[in-house]
């Protein structure tokens, strides 16, 4: 098929979104390679990334990216970034006099940052003793940034160091990038962006027109704009932000594709009943509008679940990751989301977002569910079917958007993407007139291995897979939050480590996700619309409509959540149910 290039536009709205982005970026960065005798990689990296030149004639690459956030959260990093620095013009400065000049003291940098200002300005990072990497096919052989961390590989322990998500950005930022908005601050009890209505009353007068403006210059340079990939925030103001972008995107570029994530972190710090009840109805009212303007709709959270009560956050059997630490939440969710995004950034055989979307959110079901494994629990030196034969009772994966699977086999479908199975078997290798251990190890291709297997668990879905080798690859500042079964691939050790043993430095990981939409969101949204109809907003959270909406529009939205939650039921053969029963179970 052709290679045809269908760009994307990224947008990021809020402060955990960043998060989630910037190790995302970060993750898409480390897989580009800069020597030109390298064959090209499976991931076509132009569909996120752009190409420009700075005044000085020096070309760059950066991503195609609107990053809007509030005062304060930037930190060390400048707002127009560094790569189209010029000289500053004192023409205009007139004044003779004696002039006093007050200067702050600049935020302390982290010890990446330090290293990354360093190798920016040319120097060699000193190599320190860690056991050395394995390198692949194609690898970078020529100094860059992506090559001498690959080779430092320093522990850099930025788990108290992080405290923004520019801490830990490894890529350069093109100055139209990103955007702040002043009316609201990051830190402080004052002037925060916390309710729904405040987020969509931003959206006109100068930030509509400074957002419109970076829009048409990201569009105006795409030959064959595929559409649109939104991050935003689900639990403050941005949720209602980022309703009214995706309402814009949506009136403004239709028949181009919009998928929306909706992003909350496992906790907030210090957060009282009364936050807690804002962030539900902030999660209710974006889940709808995003919804209804994205061509499709996924939460993802590591958070056990969506309403106001404390649950348990979502475990991993290799992982080790605090939840209590956006730098490690995100880092987990910017993982999956590198295989969930796949489809339509491939090289070759490439699935355009709409037709992603549409295989998806049928009948109006714009409200998808995403599931990791994370890492793919696979042997080194196995093969696929030894790998899934271990889970023949269960699925590996675990839920990423507070949404448990019904595990009674009914979906309406499912996109698959397994990524990352580099120097692996795909398929069983038998010996003639050796019987197959099970079924899967008597198919000849990993597609079909992966198909029966799932299709084991829901025989009667629409499914769609993509199996892509290239794994993600883990560079500093990468958190080391794997456990110690798992090798420097990402890889299950054949043996475990004795006590006490450092954990292997893992440079990359494979990962398998699904992307589902079944009758398992019905008592998700149906939880949803139950914990906001279960009070009188007007008398418990009088504020939160104080700069809209209107309370008619509210209701409204919980209508419209209801019958939403609705178009997800059916019984165990599959019939919608009639509206009678449905006004029953209400």
């Amino acid at each position: 098929m052709s290679n045809l290039c269908r760009e994307v536009i990224t947008l990021q709205l809020g402060h955990y979104s960043n998060f989630v982005g910037t190790h995302w970026w970060n993750l898409q960065d480390a897989s580009l390679s800069y020597d030109p005798e390298s064959p090209p990689g499976e991931i076509q990296s132009d569909v996120v990334f752009r190409e420009g030149q700075t005044m000085g004639g020096h070309v760059t690459y950066t991503p195609r990216l609107i990053a809007m956030d509030l005062k304060g959260s930037l930190r060390t990093l400048c707002q127009e970034g560094h790569l189209y620095e010029g000289s500053k013009d004192t023409s205009a400065i007139t004044w003779e006099g004696n002039v006093m000049v007050h200067k702050e003291s600049p935020p302390e940098r982290n010890s990446f940052l330090e290293d990354l200002e360093k190798m920016d300005q040319g120097e060699i990072l000193a190599e320190v003793d860690f056991p050395s990497q394995p390198q692949c096919s194609g690898s970078v052989s020529i100094n860059t940034v992506n090559s001498h961390l690959a080779r430092v590989q320093k522990g850099y322990q930025l788990e108290v160091g992080v405290k923004v998500w520019s801490d830990f950005l490894r890529i350069h930022l093109h100055p139209r990038t990103i955007s702040i908005i002043h009316q609201y601050n990051h830190n402080g009890e004052a002037h925060r962006l916390e309710a729904f209505g405040q987020g969509e009353s931003l959206l006109r007068g100068s930030v509509l027109e400074e957002l419109e403006d970076r829009l048409h210059f990201f569009v105006e340079e795409c030959d064959y704009l595929q559409g649109f990939q939104v991050l935003c925030d689900l639990a403050d103001g941005f949720a209602g932000l980022g309703s009214k972008v995706t309402e814009m995107l949506q009136d403004t570029y239709g028949g181009r594709g919009i998928l929306t994530w909706g992003l909350m972190p496992v906790s907030h710090p210090d957060s009282p009943p009364v936050k807690d009840l804002y962030r539900l109805l902030n999660c209710t009212l974006g889940t709808v509008h995003m919804a209804s303007h994205s061509s499709f709709f996924c939460p993802l959270t590591l958070r056990g679940g969506l309403n106001r009560r404390t649950s348990s956050p979502v475990a991993f059997t290799y992982l080790s990751y605090d939840p209590s630490l956006w730098y490690h939440s995100s880092s987990v969710l910017a993982l999956a989301l590198d295989a969930l995004t796949t489809p339509y950034r491939l090289r070759n055989n490439s699935i355009p977002m709409w037709q992603v979307a549409d295989t998806l959110a049928l009948s109006g079901r714009k409200v998808v569910a995403a599931y990791g494994a994370i890492p793919f629990p696979m042997m080194h030196g196995s093969c696929l079917p030894d790998a899934l034969f271990g889970f023949s009772e269960e699925l590996p994966w675990r839920p990423l958007s507070a949404c448990s699977e019904l595990g009674d086999g009914r979906c309406y479908g499912q996109w698959v993407t397994l990524k990352g199975f580099e120097g692996q078997k795909l398929i069983s290798s038998l010996s003639p007139g050796t019987k197959p251990l099970t079924p899967l190890h008597s198919l000849h291709s990993g597609e079909a291995v992966l198909a029966s297997y799932i299709r084991s668990f829901y025989p009667s879905a629409h499914l769609a897979l993509q199996l892509v080798s290239a794994p993600s690859k883990l560079t500093p500042p990468f958190p080391q939050i794997f456990s110690q079964s798992v090798d420097t691939r990402g890889f299950l050790q054949s043996q475990q480590l004795p006590p006490g043993f450092p954990a292997p430095v893992v440079s990359s990981a494979p990962i398998l996700t699904s992307l589902q939409s079944g009758p398992a969101l019905d008592p998700w949204l149906a939880e949803l619309h139950r914990g906001a109809s279960a009070f009188d907003i007007r008398r418990v959270a009088p504020s939160f409509l104080s700069q809209g909406p209107e309370m008619a529009d509210y209701q409204e939205a919980l209508e419209q959540l209801r019958l939403l939650a609705r178009c997800y039921r059916d019984d165990s053969g599959g019939v919608m149910r009639s509206s009678s029963e449905d006004d029953d179970d209400d």
